[in-house]
């Protein structure tokens, strides 16, 4: 229930609504909803008479056509075309980009009815109706209470209380989330609160404070633009998106330059803030306007072309074309319905040079063309840069770029330095690292510098690496061997257990298969010492793919100038033998890896692809088991590739300036609260290097906000936590004694603060629990009590109303669990402990299968049976009988003995529970309440007893299958 205080906070928004324009409407049930839509939409189209029965007939199979969220964003932004009782045909709109033509306003408390999806009501807190639609919805919760809460509330409405009814609720299109000191918005559909954004001004502050907010975010004609020109369309994925504040501040900033100036301009925008998107939206707002007749978005290197073209489709199916030719291209531009081409600046190169195309090009000479360029460095500077502007007469250009190129780190071409500024001379709006860390859009990085080369005389000066330049001491085998196993020793509490993988980069080719040998030979030698002691290793899937072409096979990339060189995906005219022996045999064992066909020549693109979504998709259960955990590159992948479930950076090559930052940024996108951060572990010493690129391209003082804080403030950080729990609870048995909610909610907020920065520590090398006063086992012990505690209060039974204040508290059990495991992995785990040499291995092998259970949040309802399959089931296996046999027969027996004992307590049907039990296999989801209610054998009696009764037999219900369900 609502405390006073969230009333309060509700009052005075909805007062301060009025004063911007909203009517105050209190809908009391959705008939009224209904009638006030019918009235609206006649408004808004200036229809003079009431729609007739038959007239509004139309329009509601046409709004409650389509079910799911994105289809009704679409049919609320289409026209639907209503024959009108006098015989005349008009297309009826539902919303209009002209802030004066829609009406505005505002309800709350608004009780949604869906007893019989799973047994209850919602009530919203406030709802912003525009044009009668019910599209955004605003939770608040009262000060100090975590916003996430709030965010999972709506995450419930969206699931059940918005398909109640005529499912009007569905037509949300976002929403906003306060606590009164803090505001979030973020789309309807998304399922990370790491994707809620705060609103800011144009330098980037935070407007937090909920009237501040409200008078600059919620104003009718903001929302107007939010709803008709910042809400986009994800086709490929068929869900809504939001842009961010400094996403649409560029966009603004563009569309104002081209009414005001004709000059080239450029946006600042730091690697992995979203660029895509931003220039997608600022492309299709650009193609609105009719004096101009194309838009051209261009990409500095084949290999982003499909990435970019993919992502364009993503947000509007079929928007583009990835054009594999120049002739394509051409015949894109030529074409009227293409007025949004994406393409490379060799392509375009081609098409305004070559004398074949000259009378096709010609008529685009004088026509009002905007450029966007992907990334403002190398490919645009020099002579086929100025050859477009020179064609292209009525051109205007921009530029996205994360990584400007100023004076100091300027490339010089023919004797001259060319900037950034001097393609594009005007910045018109930037959005640094540091912006993007403090707003949560991008992590920070942990550096790791390791290895230095020293001196055999312990007198001499000791070297660091910055002052070795000599190849041969770089490419040292012993060093690349030692190297190596500290990487696979390392590996696992880099990426938090291979939840996570890695890209490694070298300096040249030849290093590379140094590299790649190595880790072959000594990942061999680990397998069999393995098998030799009977002990269970996981060999790390290692995949690379360089350029064999002559050039770059014998020269190492060392970062002489600023850029990270670029390596053709295509096959080479001149090729390097011994680097194409090597690769063809690597893609062989890839192939076999991966069960996968690829080879050299014309399906070497084919190969780069398929390592590229390989990457991107690891730990999902599209790439379990056939995922790549380190993928060895010299150049390629450095820059413009984005893979969220990518952590670590192992790098040993010199990198500076723009280079660095590109290459560290392909581990800092944002995934959840276990990846705190990026993990660089530099094989040589680029402290300096890292310094100097964090000051040119953060134009702030950054290091202490792009750079975790070193290993030993985040130790006496992690300390001073555990002596706060320590007061709290003494022991892990103290938990047990905490008396009332209070207690144990001080108990979940010292814990959940431990927690944190143990997560946090895991992935700093010189991290060791069990040397500081809070060992493994102690974690461990207060972890299971933590855990309890959570899971009691998320399995109760959802009724309408919750008081407890732990249903306020965030208990971040993700950061305790790990879903990095499978059936086949605890098979393996229970044949090992079968096999145990003796009685010490076996115990050993048994607490390892113990600690997976309880760290597993898809096997912690299941420990108990799988150690009862271990203490009961596996001295009585029969000669000659597998694990795999013996625990299934276990499995099955105690899934239908759990089952009759459940039908008899709750005195239900068997007949229909098998069936419920059947659908569940089949379907693979959870029965919803109103798939339960003909289980009982006895009717519950009505009113709130039978809602509490469902309610109860439905967590009970859902519980035993999840129990039971071994698709881990």
């Amino acid at each position: 229930m609502s405390t006073q205080k969230e009333l309060e906070l509700e009052a005075l928004l909805i007062q301060q609504l009025e004063t911007l324009g909203y009517e105050r409407f209190q809908l009391r049930n959705e008939t009224m909803l209904l009638e006030n839509l019918k009235r609206k939409i006649q408004q808004l189209n200036k229809i003079e008479k009431p729609f007739s029965d038959s007239e509004w007939k139309q329009i509601w199979h046409y709004l409650s056509n389509e079910t799911t969220v994105f289809k009704k964003a679409e049919l609320l932004r289409n026209r639907c075309p209503v024959k009108f009782d006098d015989g005349s045909v008009r297309h009826v709109h539902f919303i209009s980009e002209d802030v004066q033509e829609n009406s505005f306003q505002v309800s709350n408390q608004v009780v949604a009815d869906h007893r019989d999806l799973n047994g209850r009501t919602s009530r919203f807190d406030v709802t912003l109706l525009i044009n009668g639609f019910p599209l955004v919805q605003i939770e608040i919760k009262k000060s100090g209470v975590e916003l996430k809460k709030a965010f999972e509330q709506t995450l419930e409405y969206a699931k059940t209380a918005y398909k109640s009814g005529e499912g009007l609720f569905g037509f949300i299109q976002f929403f906003v989330i306060s606590n009164g000191v803090n505001c979030l918005y973020y789309a309807n559909g998304t399922q990370s609160i790491e994707f809620a954004f705060p609103w800011t001004d144009e330098k980037n502050k935070k407007v937090n404070d909920l009237g501040k907010f409200t008078n600059s975010f919620l104003d009718p004609q903001h929302l107007t633009k939010m709803l008709m020109q910042y809400v986009v369309m994800h086709q490929s994925t068929q869900s809504l998106m939001i842009l961010r504040p400094y996403q649409i501040y560029a966009v603004e900033k563009i569309i104002e330059h081209i009414k005001t100036s004709p000059d080239n301009a450029y946006i600042w925008h730091t690697t992995g803030s979203g660029k895509t998107l931003t220039s997608f939206k600022a492309s299709q707002l650009l193609i609105k306007q009719p004096e101009i007749q194309r838009v051209i978005f261009v990409v500095d290197r084949k290999d982003l072309d499909g990435q970019t073209a993919e992502e364009f489709n993503k947000f509007r199916e079929n928007s583009v074309d990835s054009t594999t030719n120049t002739a394509n291209l051409v015949k894109q531009l030529r074409s009227l319905d293409n007025r949004l081409v994406v393409t490379t600046i060799q392509k375009l190169n081609n098409a305004i040079s070559n004398d074949r195309y000259e009378n096709e090009m010609a008529f685009l000479k004088d026509q009002k063309v905007i450029f966007i360029f992907d990334e403002c460095h190398r490919s645009q500077f020099g002579e086929t840069h100025q050859k477009i502007k020179k064609f292209f007469k009525n051109a205007q250009m921009f530029g996205f770029t994360g990584t400007p190129i100023f004076e100091k780190n300027g490339h010089i071409i023919s004797g001259e330095k060319f900037t950034t500024e001097y393609l594009f001379p005007k910045l018109l709006y930037k959005y640094v690292i540091v912006d993007a860390i403090n707003d949560g859009n991008v992590l920070p990085f942990n550096i790791d510098y390791l290895g230095r080369f020293v001196h055999k005389n312990p007198e001499a000066q000791e070297e660091k690496i910055e002052s070795i330049d000599k190849r041969e001491l770089f490419e040292n085998e012993r060093r690349i061997e030692k190297i190596v196993r500290e990487v696979i020793a390392t590996h696992a509490s880099k990426t938090n257990q291979r939840e996570f993988n890695a890209m490694f980069c070298v300096s040249s080719v030849p290093a590379l298969i140094q590299y790649y040998d190595k880790f072959e030979k000594v990942q061999a030698e680990l397998l069999e010492k393995a098998q030799q002691n009977n002990e269970l290793y996981q060999p790390l899937n290692i995949a690379t793919i360089f350029s064999y072409a002559q050039s770059s096979a014998q020269q190492a990339s060392e970062a002489d100038d600023d850029f990270i060189a670029e390596e053709e995906v295509d096959a080479p005219k001149q090729v390097d033998e011994f680097a194409e022996k090597k690769l063809t045999q690597y893609i062989a064992n890839y192939n076999q890896t991966f069960n996968t066909n690829y080879s050299l020549g014309s399906g070497f693109y084919d190969y780069y692809q398929n390592i590229s979504s390989r990457v991107k998709a690891y730990g999902t259960d599209k790439n379990k088991g056939k995922e790549i955990d380190i993928l060895l590159v010299v150049n390629m992948f450095l820059t413009g590739f984005d893979s969220k479930r990518l952590n670590t950076l192992y790098v040993d090559k010199n990198l500076k300036h723009h280079g660095l930052i590109q290459a560290f940024s392909r581990t800092n996108r944002v995934y959840g609260q276990t990846k705190p951060f990026g993990n660089i572990v530099c094989f040589r010493n680029l402290k300096q290097a890292t310094d100097d690129a964090l000051i040119m391209f953060s134009d702030k003082e950054a290091k202490n906000v792009v750079v975790v804080s070193p290993y030993e403030q985040v130790i006496k950080l992690y300390e001073s936590a555990v002596n706060n729990l320590l007061n709290i609870t003494p022991t892990c048995q103290s938990v047990d004694d905490l008396y009332g909610e209070s207690e144990k909610e001080s108990f979940v907020y010292a814990f959940r603060d431990v927690m944190r920065l143990n997560n946090r520590l895991k992935m700093y090398s010189e991290y060791d629990q069990d040397a500081t006063s809070f060992t493994k086992q102690d974690f461990e012990n207060y972890s299971s009590k933590y855990k309890d505690l959570a899971f009691s209060y998320q399995m109760r039974p959802n009724l309408a109303e919750k008081t407890s204040v732990l249903d306020e508290v965030d208990f971040q059990l993700d950061l305790l669990f790990s879903d990095r495991v499978n059936v086949d992995y605890i098979l393996k785990l229970l044949k090992l402990i079968i096999n145990s040499k003796n009685q010490e291995q076996k115990d050993s092998r048994v607490k390892q299968l113990k600690d997976l259970l309880n760290n597993n949040i898809s096997l912690y309802d299941k420990r108990d049976l799988i150690e009862k399959f271990i203490n009961e089931q596996i001295p009585k296996m029969v000669t000659g009988e597998t694990v795999q046999e013996a625990f299934a027969a276990f499995w099955d027996m105690e899934k239908h003995r759990a089952y009759d004992i459940f039908c008899n307590e709750e005195q239900l049907k068997k007949d229909e529970f098998n069936r419920v039990v059947d659908n569940f296999e089949f379907t693979e989801r959870l029965p919803l309440i109103h798939e339960i209610k003909e289980l009982p054998i006895k009717k519950p009696p009505l009113g709130r007893k039978r809602a509490i009764y469902y309610a109860d037999l439905h967590t009970k219900t859902n519980g035993l299958l999840s129990r039971f369900d071994l698709k881990i």
